[in-house]
């Protein structure tokens, strides 16, 4: 599986790609993530990427040159099932729309910056707009690292433990039970004694119940949906 980034501040996710479970899978050969500095295609003296908005208002737009130059050369060596924009205003991501990334080939995800990008650019490439919540940051790369993050770890053989993610929360449209590990009591705080005693049905039977409670608890539109 590939993801291509296209960001203006590339140096902001060197750090997510180069550690951890995102850095095995690249290394295992399992994922590619190239970053493309849009820089790189601006047809501007200075490298300019950005300029004011038609119509006035505050902020700058990021230009569409940059942006239609690199999208359009990476379309010529590849083809792409989804070009995703990182925007407030798209759809939140969730762990469906993670399971349904995860089965694809090679993923385009746009980086907006400033006041945001040209609509032409979204109105001509971009197949899926996707959000990380109803908060606005300086930028996409972060939410972009974390789309590219939610989706690698499904992938088959990226994980250890193949099952692992499969009991995630939100897999089950259900929050994750409460986890423990080594000492069973720690200054009089005690591991439940279900967990301990080996009985395969009575502890799944715990976890689900469990399950359903924090769920009902802390997400209760989770149920209702």
């Amino acid at each position: 599986m590939r993801f291509d980034i296209l960001t203006v501040l590339p140096g902001l996710l060197e750090s997510p790609f180069a550690h951890s479970i995102l850095h095995r899978a690249q290394k295992k050969g399992l994922t590619e993530i190239h970053v493309h500095n849009l820089r790189d295609y601006s047809t501007h003296k200075h490298k300019s990427v950005d300029d004011y908005p038609y119509g006035g208002g505050s902020g700058m737009v990021m230009m569409i040159e940059p942006f239609a130059n690199c999208i359009e050369k990476l379309k010529s060596e590849r083809e792409y099932d989804e070009v995703i924009f990182m925007t407030p205003d798209g759809v939140t991501l969730n762990q469906g729309l993670a399971n349904q990334l995860s089965s694809v080939k090679n993923i385009m995800i746009l980086c907006g910056h400033y006041k945001g990008i040209d609509q032409r650019i979204r109105d001509l490439y971009v197949t899926r707009e996707m959000s990380v919540g109803d908060y606005v940051l300086s930028g996409g790369e972060l939410p972009a690292a974390i789309l590219v993050d939610a989706v690698v770890r499904l992938i088959p053989g990226v994980l250890s433990d193949e099952t692992s993610a499969l009991s995630d929360s939100f897999q089950g449209e259900l929050l994750d039970a409460p986890v423990y590990t080594r000492p069973a009591d720690w200054n009089g705080h005690k591991v439940p004694e279900i967990l301990l005693s080996g009985n395969t049905p009575l502890i799944e039977k715990w976890r689900f119940e469990q399950s359903v409670e924090r769920t009902r608890i802390r997400r209760p539109d989770l149920l209702d949906e």
